[in-house]
């Protein structure tokens, strides 16, 4: 995966390629005041082929998942019987056989970043497997 600073500063300027998936939101004046971010860039999560680099604060260290890790992912969903939010994210096995749970931070439960994430892994996974088909 291409340096993940360097993903953030292509998409923050544009323009990106095309098989990019970009989410930003405006961090409020208020909100940026009472949580110590008002002079922080706005959270932003891109979903490149490679990988998904996510951006929320300084103070916070960036998330990243390199596809080229990732042998699975798995999509959850849960509920509570007394309540009518749904939580949904990304269990993943690592080739290395540790496991992740990728949720987006800043995007919690936004459907089209979950779809993006699991849209780009599959391309990365077949193109990988094409490649080792071809090679082999």
């Amino acid at each position: 995966m291409t340096d993940p600073r360097t993903i953030l500063w292509q998409a923050r300027r544009g323009p990106v390629p095309a098989d990019w998936h970009v989410f930003t939101k405006r961090r409020t004046r208020l909100t940026g005041f009472f949580r110590g971010t008002s002079d922080d860039p706005d959270p932003l999560l891109v979903i490149t082929p490679d990988g998904a680099v996510e951006y929320i604060s300084e103070g916070k260290p960036l998330a990243t998942v390199d596809f080229q890790d990732v042998a699975e992912v798995n999509l959850r969903v849960a509920t509570t019987d007394s309540s009518m939010f749904v939580s949904t994210w990304l269990d993943l096995r690592y080739r290395d056989g540790s496991k992740g749970k990728w949720r987006s931070s800043g995007f919690v439960n936004r459907v089209e970043a979950i779809q993006g994430f699991i849209e780009a892994y599959g391309a990365h996974k077949s193109l990988h497997g094409q490649q080792r088909a071809h090679w082999a």
